[in-house]
């Protein structure tokens, strides 16, 4: 069974976050290898393996709830480039992110832009 949590993740690890997200496991490899197994047996494949949500929806939590968290950007980043992965449009990401700014306010909604603006420019996608 463990080893089904573990090949699940690394699907869906792909799937969502493509090259980022093997770049972030392999970055963990020679100073806490297992906080990398943990994020691919639990987050991704037991959490993002659930019914119930669909990847976007997921993605959309992901990147809301970071915004809130503040202080996140390098993962915003990755699940940004996720969200855009799976088919969420960029300007469904910007205008989920404007919907923070009652509950968590300007600067952290202002920083997740800035990461937004930093991932589009990096994929030459441009809003209108």
């Amino acid at each position: 069974m463990e080893n089904n949590r573990y090949d699940q993740g690394v699907k869906k690890l792909a799937e969502i976050d493509g090259t980022a997200g093997e770049n972030v496991i392999a970055s963990l490899q020679n100073v806490a290898p297992d906080l990398g197994k943990y994020i691919i047996e639990f987050a991704f494949g037991d959490i993002y393996c659930r019914c119930g949500l669909n990847l976007q929806e997921r993605e959309m939590v992901t990147i809301t709830s970071l915004l809130t968290a503040g202080g996140c950007e390098p993962q915003l980043e990755v699940h940004i480039n996720g969200a855009l992965n799976v088919g969420i449009s960029p300007k469904k990401v910007v205008e989920t992110f404007l919907q923070c700014i009652p509950y968590t306010g300007f600067p952290k909604v202002l920083n997740a832009i800035t990461v937004a603006k930093k991932v589009f420019a990096d994929r030459e996608i441009i809003l209108k």
